[in-house]
């Protein structure tokens, strides 16, 4: 008997690793393309002599089809699945290097970009499903973590790829062309392993028909966009869009920051950006254990993220020595990382049975809103020469963010206590 049990515990065990690692390495492939183009921009104008503001209007137009994809995404894998919506991303990719790579004008490149935001637009609502559908309840959370750990692990390899690529051979066009051959061989393990991708397969329909995709009554309401008239829905938007609103102005901001604040060289300001990474890889992993020992979410999501906009404030203030910011703003990326895996497990309790797509995808979108505004925002208080109002505004956008996941997490635990 006991036997018996040490099996069926394995088999689960087994089955939920798979799932995790091939979703791990498909959510990194996404953030990997977000970074297709611009480690390549001197390379770019070097060649064709395009303005920086062209180059950013690329980027612009990447989180923008992304965006509006996203929700549009999440009704699609509600329908049809969610494995062959990440299939179709996949060959977006693929597709989006080869583009680029061949690209001889502007109007290439912007092609490369839009179908790199199209690739990119399904992975949440795709993502999500796949876990929430197939890996156990005690298991979860360490999906979420690595989910998430997978996606900064892409932000820090594409830079280091694309333009060591460049660097090495002197051809950004076999960067792109290596981008397209690597989304490329991801795609084929992803079809090779479909099986442990499957969000509607016949046991998981046996075990929980609502969540094998077939769309509740109670969900559904009638309508497939009764989801949105939920609360819970948009607040989970809005904390999605501060919280990246903060992340956005530490990745593109902090190093010219610090190097006005503190004098610091670009050698040693460009530390900042990997460090809060980094440290936000480490401090995912840790809140993938607390996911699972936690009743009230939104509480270890307050305390980090306080924590995470205390320490930015504090280097905006410019007390600190030079080196002693560089550790401090880094630091500040352990908190967020350890309220993240609460963060998607937030939005799993909060997502009505049958819609989890639908919730996914339109909570996810302001992911990309909050990329889209806080690039002008920031880069006009640089320009202004507020370079502390980068910290200071990265800060304020997390403890807006922490009201908005206060919010959804007590009506939550209303609901519960009405039960």
């Amino acid at each position: 008997m006991a036997t018996s049990t040490s099996s069926d515990n394995a088999v689960p065990l087994r089955s939920d690793a798979r799932t995790i690692g091939l979703i791990g390495l498909a959510h990194g492939s996404s953030h990997f393309f977000h970074l297709l183009l611009p480690p390549l921009f001197p390379w770019l104008i070097a060649e064709f002599g395009y303005s920086y503001v062209q180059l950013g209007a690329m980027v612009s137009l990447f989180f923008i089809v992304s965006g509006v994809g996203q929700m549009l995404a999440g009704f699609l894998v509600d329908r049809v699945g969610a494995r062959p919506v990440l299939f179709f991303a996949l060959g977006s990719f693929v597709l989006a290097g080869l583009i680029a790579a061949s690209a001889q004008n502007y109007l290439m490149l912007l092609a490369a970009a839009l179908f790199a935001g199209l690739g990119n637009a399904p992975f949440h609502p795709v993502d999500f499903t796949i876990l929430n559908k197939r890996v156990s309840p005690k298991n979860i959370g360490h999906a979420f973590s690595v989910h998430g750990l997978s996606g900064n692990l892409g932000w820090a390899a594409a830079p280091v790829f694309m333009a060591g690529i460049t660097s090495w051979t002197g051809s950004w066009r076999l960067a792109c062309l290596s981008g397209a051959t690597l989304a490329a061989l991801i795609l084929l393990i992803m079809l090779w392993q479909r099986r442990w991708l499957d969000d509607r397969a016949p046991e998981l329909q046996e075990a929980n028909p609502a969540a094998a995709g077939k769309p509740a009554q109670a969900a559904a309401a009638g309508s497939s966009f009764a989801f949105l008239a939920l609360p819970a829905v948009w607040l989970c938007f809005a904390f999605f869009f501060f919280t990246t609103v903060g992340m956005s102005a530490v990745q593109s901001f902090a190093s010219p920051a610090m190097q006005v604040l503190y004098g610091l060289p670009v050698a040693q300001t460009a530390l900042v950006v990997t460090g809060f990474m980094l440290c936000s890889a480490v401090g995912t992993v840790g809140g993938g254990f607390l996911v699972a020992r936690v009743q009230r979410l939104e509480r270890t999501i307050t305390v980090f993220l306080l924590l995470a906009g205390a320490l930015l404030v504090t280097v905006g203030t410019g007390w600190l020595s030079g080196q002693l910011a560089l550790v401090v703003a880094s630091a500040a990326g352990f908190g967020y990382g350890l309220a993240g895996p609460s963060r998607d497990m937030l939005i799993k309790q909060a997502a009505p049975a049958g819609a989890t797509g639908r919730v996914y995808g339109t909570v996810y979108s302001g992911l990309d809103l909050g990329f889209s505004v806080a690039a002008p925002v920031f880069g006009g208080l640089m320009d202004r020469g507020q370079p502390g109002m980068v910290f200071f505004g990265a800060g304020l956008a997390l403890v807006l963010s922490v009201l908005a996941a206060g919010a959804v997490g007590t009506g939550i635990h209303k609901k519960r206590a009405q039960a």
